[in-house]
């Protein structure tokens, strides 16, 4: 239990992963009835730029500072929007530079009357953050499992309408396995709810071997979203590339991240030769003829 996420935040990662969260709980949105987001993997929620943690790393000086100050194309820009509105609020309540918004507060503060989130953090002082920062919300829930326990514990949920995901901190080995597993389970205690599962690209043959279980499963529609800031070949320190899986993704997904994702990573690109894809993993004739 030796990861904090406070050194990562707000890095290339999290625009990423957040850009999408943020695309997904709009989409649900759309329909007037409620919905909920479970967050298996939450943190504290609230990460201070200006602390050690950041400082040591100042990973997010390549995420979210460039992005921020990115001359961005007007569709882009409008994509977009709904995060980087969200996030420049943090950033402002306190001096320079700031604070950085995890998935817990992003989700809170895009949620209307009526629909509820339920937040899981495994490690003690991280849960107790979430309880503080959360104390007096009735629509919010803390708990304290393990993350892919919450998948049985929480799902389906009463709305039958939501959002999983599943942000995992890679410390151990087997956790891709173990997000097939949950990924498949969800599915089956939830068919029509949206997942979001991501992951960091350090094995390229391991996401290979993640990616062909889930398209010979194929469960639902699913996409695969990845941003590489360098090339894989780089020498240089820290994470390279991540990547989202995204199950039921909305029909609009696809189109508007293959449109802003390469204007996002050319402004946070480390070296030539960074990438980006939106492809499909599981198509709807896939899963008919599989049927």
């Amino acid at each position: 239990m030796n990861y904090r996420h406070a050194f990562h935040a707000g890095n290339f990662a999290d625009v990423l992963k957040h850009l999408v969260l943020v695309l997904a709980i709009e989409h649900l949105k759309l329909k007037a009835q409620p919905f909920r987001v479970v967050d298996t993997h939450a943190g504290i929620g609230l990460y201070d730029l200006g602390g050690v943690e950041a400082g040591k790393t100042g990973e997010w000086q390549g995420g979210i500072g460039r992005i921020v100050a990115a001359d961005l194309s007007p569709e882009v820009a409008a994509i977009v929007a709904p995060y980087l509105e969200l996030v420049r609020r943090y950033l402002a309540e306190t001096p320079a530079p700031g604070r950085y918004p995890g998935s817990p507060l992003i989700a809170r503060d895009l949620m209307r009357d009526g629909d509820t989130l339920v937040l899981n953090e495994l490690h003690p002082e991280d849960r107790a953050a979430l309880d503080m920062l959360f104390r007096r919300d009735k629509a919010v829930k803390v708990l304290g499992l393990d993350g892919y326990t919450v998948v049985k514990a929480t799902l389906p949920p009463k709305e039958r309408r939501g959002l999983l995901l599943v942000d995992p901190p890679f410390e151990e080995a087997g956790e891709f396995e173990r997000m097939t597993t949950a990924m498949t389970e969800a599915h089956r205690r939830f068919a029509g709810g949206m997942q979001i599962h991501w992951y960091p690209i350090k094995d390229a043959a391991a996401v290979a071997r993640f990616h062909r279980s889930i398209t010979a499963a194929a469960m639902a529609e699913t996409l695969v979203v990845e941003m590489a800031v360098r090339p894989p070949r780089s020498s240089a320190p820290g994470l390279a590339a991540t990547g989202l899986v995204v199950v039921n993704p909305p029909y609009t997904l696809r189109e508007k991240l293959a449109l802003a994702l390469p204007e996002l990573t050319s402004a946070m690109a480390l070296e030539r030769g960074a990438t980006c894809r939106v492809e499909w993993l599981v198509t709807e004739q896939a899963i008919k003829a599989r049927s």
